[in-house]
């Protein structure tokens, strides 16, 4: 479980290193995109169960339901995030490629600089 947890703070560290240290703006937007997946990994493997079964109630697992069922709240959040985030990327995609046209560069400093 724990190798899982220095996956996870491997992807954070490149996201936040892309976000912050490259100078290309798609290269932030993918660095964005690797930080919001290493925090969907996060919260997946928080409600992770190691003998858990799925959360549907039958007859046969009805004593031991729950105690040995995974809870699904984890799993409804990173779905809704996933779409949230695509939305957030397509966003952020489409304002570079505006800010590709007006200014003609992808970099952030020299579209800092420029007046238009």
């Amino acid at each position: 479980m724990i190798l899982i947890y220095l996956f996870i703070a491997a992807l954070m560290g490149i996201g936040i290193y892309s976000t912050i240290m490259k100078d290309n703006m798609i290269k932030k937007v993918i660095g964005l995109g690797i930080m919001s997946h290493a925090v969907h990994l996060f919260i997946i493997s928080m409600g992770y169960r190691a003998e858990g079964i799925a959360p549907i109630m039958t007859n046969e697992n009805m004593l031991s339901f729950s105690a040995l069922a995974v809870d699904p709240l984890p799993q409804a959040l990173v779905l809704t995030s996933i779409v949230i985030d695509f939305g957030i990327t397509v966003l952020a995609l489409a304002i570079v490629v505006m800010l590709y046209k007006h200014f003609d560069t992808l970099s952030s400093k020299l579209a800092g600089r420029m007046k238009g």
